[in-house]
């Protein structure tokens, strides 16, 4: 059976956002209210006073508060080291038959720069690699004959170290990419392992990037 309460809860989930606003208590609910009123009348099939739907947006922003500023504060509060690196490359090329020689050749010579940065990842259809501008011609010389379908430059990245409640505990990446868009960061990359991440952003966007997350801890 459809309720005022549970149309609202839905209507809400479906823009995160409004979602996230709503769950730090920065929205006038009887604002929001009266800008949803005819579309909760179609869904319920009957006029919705505005009222009920105040009370059911106050008793969803409080469970949100719980749900979200509660449990994923608290994994955040627990973000552990925080690289960054500067001047990188990102390589997208497609997958082909020869890559995984041409990445094992790649492999053998940047071994001999133990300080340069390194990461790649591989999906269905395509090959990212990302490393240090100092021997991006090594990219340059290995894939020379596989297929290049984008090269970005002046690229940073930042690695964050993660607690284990991270891979329990809904909603932590979103509330951190979230943050980021809210700051207009384009993120360019994004590699993950099960305590760690790492996002690819503008060499002139890293500062900013960087107190979004460092000011994490102090939510």
């Amino acid at each position: 059976m459809k309720t005022v309460s549970s149309i609202v809860e839905n209507y809400i989930k479906t823009k995160p956002f409004l979602l996230s606003a709503l769950s730090q208590g920065i929205i006038n609910l009887t604002s929001l209210a009266r800008n949803i009123m005819m579309e909760l009348d179609v869904e319920l099939g009957k006029e919705v006073k505005q009222g009920a739907v105040v009370m059911a947006l106050k008793r969803l922003s409080d469970d949100l508060d719980f749900r979200v500023n509660h449990k994923i504060s608290k994994v955040l509060k627990n973000i552990g080291e925080i690289t960054v690196r500067s001047s990188l490359v990102d390589y997208n090329f497609g997958v082909s038959e020869t890559i995984l020689n041409s990445q094992a050749e790649l492999i053998s010579e940047i071994n001999k720069h133990p300080d340069i940065f390194y990461t790649s990842s591989r999906g269905v259809n395509e090959t990212n690699i990302v490393v240090s501008e100092s021997v991006s011609y090594l990219v340059d010389k290995h894939f020379a004959n596989e297929k290049l379908l984008e090269k970005t430059e002046n690229l940073a990245s930042i690695t964050i170290k993660l607690p284990k409640e991270n891979v329990s505990t809904p909603g932590v990446y979103y509330f951190i990419f979230q943050r980021l868009a809210w700051e207009g960061i384009i993120i360019n990359e994004v590699i993950s392992t099960s305590y760690e991440f790492t996002i690819f952003v503008g060499d002139d966007k890293v500062d900013v990037a960087f107190k979004v997350i460092k000011d994490l801890k102090n939510l």
